[in-house]
């Protein structure tokens, strides 16, 4: 039986064993390289599931820096928003996990992750006479590629069933506005997602170290007092300050583990203690970046 031509065209054998035409495997399946659509049975890499949990990690962290900007009054009762953008999370999550294959099981199988182009198979259907295109496009990377999309339906689901009612309940007039900015940025994220998926799967290390130090940076910018001494206080003393600096912590440590993978422990987990250190560095090194005392130099 001949190949077919194409990176992801692929003969379906059906219950009497005959082959198909060359054409796009079903959902779940994919071409191996005898052009035949076997069925994805393995589970995902740690890393799959990083990337996973990274695209669940921006919507959430957007979540709480609306939350919290677009409440210019900083009370105890912002924690209950709070709370309600991690549960939406959380059931959002599983919900999504549940419905994939095998459904109702939060073991998921995948198909592997081999190429860049995996993501991208519409760009890949043949024209073998330059004419008739031979459609061809599947999901390579079953679920990676839908399970976001499908997070992201849970999470605004979830969050206009939720929130409106704990918003409208303890924080009257307080809690509206940032359920209007994630009507925004969850659209938003599902089209970047749907873009730019393949090159975010393949540096979001990257972009989640190199984001958390600036964002570090612009924190600590922001305090009036610009001296060691104020800014320790100022994370000392208030539980808000500490939330966002453990907050930026964690994820400089979710950055290092998705980039190592800690295949080598003795080597990468050292790398670990290097967590704090833009912080302090920006901290103990602030009264020689004063604007001010530039012209005196």
């Amino acid at each position: 039986m001949p190949g077919c031509i194409g990176l992801y065209c692929g003969r379906t054998e059906d219950q009497y064993g005959n082959y198909s035409e060359c054409g796009a495997c079903a959902s779940g399946f994919r071409v191996d390289e005898n052009s035949l659509c076997k069925k994805c049975d393995g589970a995902p890499l740690n890393y799959d599931w990083m990337y996973l949990c990274f695209m669940a990690i921006v919507s959430l962290v957007l979540n709480w820096f609306f939350i919290d900007f677009t409440n210019k009054r900083k009370s105890s009762q912002l924690l209950i928003l709070h709370g309600s953008a991690l549960l939406e999370a959380l059931i959002s999550g599983v919900c999504a996990l549940l419905v994939v294959n095998p459904v109702g099981n939060l073991d998921i199988t995948s198909c592997p992750v081999t190429q860049l182009s995996d993501w991208y198979t519409l760009v890949y259907n043949p024209t073998p006479d330059y004419v008739t295109v031979i459609h061809c496009t599947q999901e390579a990377v079953y679920p990676l590629y839908t399970l976001v999309f499908i997070y992201y339906a849970f999470s605004l689901a979830s969050m206009v069933l939720l929130r409106p009612f704990l918003a409208a309940k303890f924080i009257p007039r307080r809690g509206t506005k940032s359920i209007y900015a994630a009507l925004f940025f969850y659209p938003a994220l599902i089209c970047l997602h749907a873009v730019l998926a393949g090159l975010i799967y393949y540096s979001y290390p990257y972009i989640l170290l190199t984001v958390s130090v600036i964002t570090i940076a612009i924190h600590l910018s922001l305090f009036k007092e610009q001296s060691t001494l104020e800014l320790l206080k100022a994370h000392v003393k208030d539980g808000r300050n500490i939330a966002i600096l453990l907050c930026h912590w964690a994820l400089h440590a979710f950055g290092i583990i998705s980039l190592t993978q800690l295949e080598y422990p003795k080597f990468y987990l050292p790398l670990l203690c290097l967590i704090p250190l833009p912080a302090l560095i920006y901290i103990f090194t602030v009264k020689f970046t004063d604007p001010s005392k530039l012209d005196s130099v």
